[in-house]
């Protein structure tokens, strides 16, 4: 795992020089073990790479690495898990090689198929090539997106780098605010992606290339789902449920196994859930000794999961660690989270995140994680939820709907709260207002909305589309998000969702969570579930197999009973939470109103500072519960102090 960065410019070459140097060292944090760089004035280009060594630890594995003629250039952040087998085929083709790295068998794969090789790696990886006989820089990012890559692109110079903070070290880049960017995260909690914070900055996108040659650039996707005929294939072919599970059963053992290859210290996030329970059920049978295992809890009632770790560490025999979040645990990591990440993310889960990382750190370098198991696998309540009411709520006829808005007056608040209870607890939190006759104009909206994005965004929104105008002045642009769900408008409503979660949600928020953090710290984080194959087969299985009975993961814990009792994760899905909620009452309330006070918002002149003001009121008094709205507003004020202040 390591930090990359580059530049190509023919303008201005000394001083892009000296600012790499800047940028690397700004990713010491990913790779803090070795750096190296590569120049050519003629060309223009510089490459720069901090490594975390993970395989073959000697000098041997320094990047950038360059071909035997020296032609080729290139740096790579990540792991390619089946290079042994590559390099297998690449020595019967005539290669000869020097180290034991997956680097020198990604550049002679380069080598040998050009851009194609990509579709031979198994793993996750962001890659920069230099060509020198092409005069060209080839960019590419890993099919799920596991691991990020930036680049900027303005008035002939082109930057690339691992975080946005390494892009900021070159004083050519501009820190132009995209002011669309500002309400897209104030609604998701990220910045969907290709876009960023900054104009003429984005991210590549999971399973993209990009070709630059000084001019132009040009980008194509390399892997993509399987289409609806090998899906039609596929069940023909697919034999019985017992055949399935079989087959689940060997492509989550390969793929752990795989990513079980480390000439360092390895071990496993434990959280308790299925998913990491499965990752780590299957090191247990593969690995000879029992895998260190780590997990956090807090103190908080309905926040601990860590027991549950416990009793599944207990009956697995794993070495576990566990950690109890304080509050003080917790303000010291919100100090840090404007650097860890550099474009702004209003994740509060990102703050267990960074402490079970370092934890692991201590005592590994590299931990495998259960991430992806719900956009895989039909986890999610939001999705059942969705369904349902794009179902139900789409048989209503617009008549009816108009009239049970305008005499909810009438309707005694006892009745209407007999009536919303059923939908409480799935329903995401914008719609737990105050009073019956509120939450019901806000029910009747979102039934109003016929198409299934629209209902969609407003299970997993922060701020509300409808009040973006009165609080940041603009309306919600439109984002990657409306484009996954144009490209997937064939699939069944359960399959739609977890694909656009795979395009959006998971790369953009899950994935840049776990990196960041991990990163932060050292550690290197592995994540078995999304191995291609593993998602490619999940995605060939019928809905009926990964949400039936009302609960989701149908299959997947259908195979963890194979390995651990059921009693120890059958339960209510908790996730990786935190009391934010109690926290902005009590511990953090004073950071609360000195960040968001009325005199700097209105200063600022972003925000409305009456909105602000009265969301903060109300969630202080208890009356209404808007911790994650006023997260993503504390996350970008303290992230515009660090980075724009």
């Amino acid at each position: 795992m390591c930090g990359i960065a580059g530049f190509i410019s023919k303008n201005n070459f000394i001083a892009n020089r000296d600012a790499l140097g800047r940028a690397a060292l700004r990713l010491s944090h990913r790779g803090p073990d070795d750096s190296g760089f590569f120049f050519d004035e003629k060309a223009g280009i510089g490459l720069a790479h901090r490594r975390l060594s993970i395989i073959d630890l000697s000098r041997a594995g320094r990047q950038p690495m360059a071909s035997d003629d020296n032609t080729i250039q290139v740096v790579f952040n990540g792991e390619i898990y089946n290079f042994r087998q590559i390099r297998d085929i690449l020595t019967t083709r005539g290669h000869q090689f020097k180290s034991q790295t997956d680097t020198e068998v990604l550049l002679k794969a380069y080598l040998q198929w050009g851009l194609d090789c990509l579709t031979r790696f198994v793993g996750m990886f962001a890659i920069a090539i230099w060509d020198t006989n092409t005069q060209r820089l080839f960019l590419a990012r890993d099919r799920l997106g596991i691991k990020p890559l930036y680049y900027y692109l303005h008035e002939g110079t082109f930057l690339f780098a691992s975080e946005l903070k390494a892009l900021m070290a070159f004083k050519v880049f501009a820190r132009d605010i995209d002011p669309e960017a500002v309400p897209l995260l104030l609604h998701y909690q990220y910045i969907p992606a290709p876009g960023s914070i900054f104009r003429n900055t984005f991210k590549l996108l999971p399973a993209q290339y990009l070709l630059y040659d000084g001019t132009n650039l040009n980008s194509g996707i390399y892997w993509k789902q399987p289409e609806e005929k090998e899906k039609d294939d596929f069940m023909e072919s697919a034999g019985t449920e017992e055949d399935r599970l079989r087959e689940l059963d060997r492509v989550i053992t390969q793929a752990v196994s795989d990513r079980l290859i480390s000439d360092v210290p390895l071990g496993a996030l434990l959280s308790g859930g299925i998913d990491s329970t499965m990752v780590v059920a299957v090191m247990k049978k593969i690995t000879p000794s029992p895998p260190r295992t780590f997990s956090i809890g807090f103190g908080e009632k309905g926040y601990n999961e860590a027991p549950w770790a416990e009793r599944i560490a207990r009956h697995l025999g794993t070495a576990h660690t566990t950690l109890y979040v304080t509050h003080q645990d917790a303000l010291d990591v919100i100090a840090r989270l404007p650097d860890i990440y550099d474009e702004p993310f209003a994740d509060p889960s990102a703050i267990p995140t960074l402490l079970v990382s370092r934890m692991a750190r201590s005592q590994v370098k590299v931990a495998l994680s259960g991430d992806g198991g719900d956009e895989l696998f039909c986890g999610y309540v939001r999705y059942w939820m969705t369904r349902t009411m794009a179902l139900t709520f789409g048989r209503i006829p617009p008549a009816l709907k108009s009239f049970l808005a305008g005499h909810l007056g009438r309707i005694p608040a006892s009745w209407l709260g007999k009536c919303y209870s059923p939908f409480q607890d799935a329903l995401p939190q914008r719609f737990k207002v105050a009073n019956f006759q509120e939450k019901w104009q806000k029910l009747l909206y979102a039934m109003s909305r016929s198409q299934l994005q629209d209902l969609y965004r407003m299970t997993v929104c922060l701020w509300p589309e409808e009040e973006l105008p009165a609080l940041v002045g603009r309306t919600l642009p439109e984002s990657h998000f409306e484009k996954a769900f144009r490209e997937t408008r064939n699939l069944p409503v359960l399959s739609r969702l977890m694909q656009v979660d795979q395009k959006t949600y998971l790369p953009d928020a899950m994935l840049t969570k776990v990196d960041r953090a991990s990163m932060a710290v050292g550690l290197e984080v592995r994540v078995p579930l999304l191995d291609h194959r593993v998602v490619e087969f999940a995605s060939l299985l019928p809905e009926g197999l990964k949400y039936k009975n009302g609960t989701g993961k149908f299959l997947l814990k259908k195979l963890l009973a194979r390995y651990v009792p059921p009693e120890l994760f059958k339960r209510p899905k908790m996730g990786l939470g935190v009391p934010i909620d109690q926290w902005l009452r009590g511990d953090l309330k004073e950071i609360l109103l000195d960040t968001l006070s009325p005199a700097r918002i209105k200063n600022e002149g972003l925000f409305d500072p009456g909105m602000v003001q009265n969301k903060i009121d109300e969630h202080l008094s208890g009356r209404v519960n808007h911790q994650y709205r006023l997260w993503a507003l504390l996350m970008w004020e303290l992230w515009r102090d660090r980075w724009l202040g």
